[in-house]
């Protein structure tokens, strides 16, 4: 590199210089001195191969001062604190450094509780979450007082449980509370906001059939099979029929049994301790309900039944995704079988196998991390080039669980798809490779350590353990678990899941469908092969 410099007569002068160097002899060789605003660092000679060859970078450099680094006490900060008003409401935290923290209110509520109602009203609930309250005039109103904290409010709803979260700034914890407290026990729900959430409810149905994502619809279908006519089994959607009759007066009825402070957890990811508790008993305490006095006798505890069966839909699936690259005609077909609660043990050994089977679409752009070397890709996704679809997924609840595989195809190969499935399912009971054992048990862990970096997710995980257990499992906890999971243990799980019926959920067209009586007799038998056919024309 040619470089010119101003020597300290005023001539030019040309040198081939080094160019990391260059800065450094551009200063020594400057007619004027170096002005000490900038300090040593302005002309320091930074380390190069050649000139400092000895230089090592795991040995502290001489002359600089010993870091302190920031220390806590034991394991008191990554324990999950719990302590139960007089009211019986449980405040749970977990302390995470940070200027921002995730509280919220989770109920023991969802659609599995609407046996006695017309099912929806979770659904309805959820719509309407945040609206007007006896403190804030309206939606806009709550979202103005969140936004002076940097905040952010979300309400969702599953089968089993209801969740009201705010993200905020930790200086806002007050604020934060009060508006929690005000959304979730003094909401309005004023007549145009019912009117508004019905048409929400009946957009949200619309897009659900139209979607080119069949996921939401095949799950509602597989729990409708498995639990046919109870708790899990209810829908979590609305039925379009139900709409109309939803109105204030069953909500109130609705809210009376369920939002009642025993079968609440108000549960914060940021924040002291003490200071919820004491934000908690400010706002939570002696606070009446606007629907009066609650009337938890009138709750309905029903167990899971699993029944199996089937649910089929005839839909036509060639026009679902228009445009230049339009996706295929495709079948969708689960198949599911009973697990177990997530209170059992055999849960970690369902989740690893889960993990095992794992499974995605056709096309992935990843590799071994995204689950190439699962068994649903090497056997299936590999071998099968016209499946578009092969993937595992784990349902649990409290007192039930379901493990089904999702597959979509051509729908002239449906009957070979299933088949697939079926020897998939006989294959689970054979013993697993060490390799491939630890592969997915490492990739769960991996998956459960990475999940808990993201403080929301931290948030719903403290508030659904403690609401379903009054306790919570440590992530380091959680891993010792996965580790003891054994060959012998998968074995175990799988050949007992063997012998509950099968769910089997199906979407598109089903002209060669299978019988549900010859996909129970594959189950049944030792390779899983379907009950053989013979056509005179075909």
């Amino acid at each position: 590199m040619t470089v010119f410099y101003i020597g300290r007569a005023g001539e030019y002068s040309e040198v081939n210089r080094n160019p990391i160097n260059e800065c450094f002899s551009l200063m020594t060789h400057l007619a004027w001195p170096i002005d000490s605003r900038y300090g040593i660092a302005v002309c320091r000679q930074y380390s190069s191969g050649n000139v400092y060859p000895s230089v090592s970078l795991s040995t502290p450099l001489p002359g600089i001062p010993k870091p302190v680094f920031a220390s806590v006490d034991g394991h008191e900060k990554y324990e999950t604190k719990i302590t139960t008003l007089e009211n019986g409401l449980k405040v749970a935290s977990q302390n995470k450094f940070g200027q921002f923290c995730t509280v919220g209110i989770l109920v023991n509520s969802g659609s599995r509780h609407e046996a006695k109602y017309p099912s929806g009203i979770a659904h309805f609930l959820e719509k309407l979450s945040f609206s007007s309250t006896a403190q804030f005039g309206s939606k806009d109103e709550i979202l103005l007082t969140l936004e002076k904290h940097g905040g952010i409010c979300d309400c969702q709803t599953s089968r089993d449980t209801t969740m009201y979260a705010v993200s905020a700034e930790v200086k806002g914890l007050d604020t934060v509370v009060n508006l929690l407290s005000d959304a979730v026990l003094q909401p309005r729900l004023l007549d145009e906001e019912i009117e508004m959430t019905r048409m929400a409810v009946r957009f949200e149905l619309e897009d659900l059939n139209m979607r080119p994502d069949p996921e939401p619809l095949l799950t509602e279908m597989i729990h409708a099979a498995a639990y046919r006519g109870n708790t899990v089994g209810l829908p979590r959607f609305c039925p379009a029929e139900n709409v109309e009759k939803i109105d204030r007066k069953l909500l109130h009825k609705y809210l009376q049994s369920y939002y009642c402070p025993e079968r609440m957890v108000l549960a914060g990811v940021g924040i002291e301790h003490e200071q919820l508790v004491q934000c908690a008993r400010k706002y939570l305490l002696n606070v009446k309900p606007v629907w009066g006095v609650s009337t938890p006798a009138n709750v309905d505890r029903s167990v899971a039944q699993y029944t199996g069966g089937i649910v089929k839909m005839v839909k036509d699936m060639s026009d679902v995704s228009l445009g230049p690259t339009p996706i295929p005609e495709l079948t969708h077909i689960m198949i599911g079988l009973q697990s177990c609660s997530f209170l059992e043990d055999d849960f970690i050994s369902f989740a690893v196998l889960n993990m095992m089977m794992g499974g995605g679409g056709s096309f992935s752009a990843g590799g071994p991390g995204k689950g190439m070397f699962t068994r649903l890709y090497l056997n299936v996704l590999n071998r099968h080039h016209w499946m578009y679809n092969a993937t595992s997924y784990h349902h649990s609840y409290e007192d039930s669980g379901l493990l089904c595989i999702h597959a979509s195809a051509d729908p002239r190969q449906v009957r070979e798809m299933v088949e697939i499935i079926t020897r998939e399912f006989i294959q689970m009971t054979g013993t697993a490779g060490e390799m491939e054992l630890e592969r997915a048990k490492t990739q769960l862990k991996s998956m459960l350590m990475m999940n808990l970096e993201s403080r929301p997710v931290i948030f719903e995980d403290v508030g659904r353990q403690v609401l379903a257990t009054g306790k919570r499992k440590l992530p380091h906890e959680l891993c010792e678990l996965i580790s003891n999971v054994t060959a012998s243990d998968i074995k175990r799980v799988t050949t007992k899941m063997l012998r509950s019926k099968p769910a089997v959920a199906a979407l598109g067209d089903l002209t060669e469908l299978p019988s549900y009586e010859d996909i129970q007799a594959a189950l049944s038998s030792k390779d899983g092969r379907l009950p053989r056919i013979y056509r005179l024309f075909r």
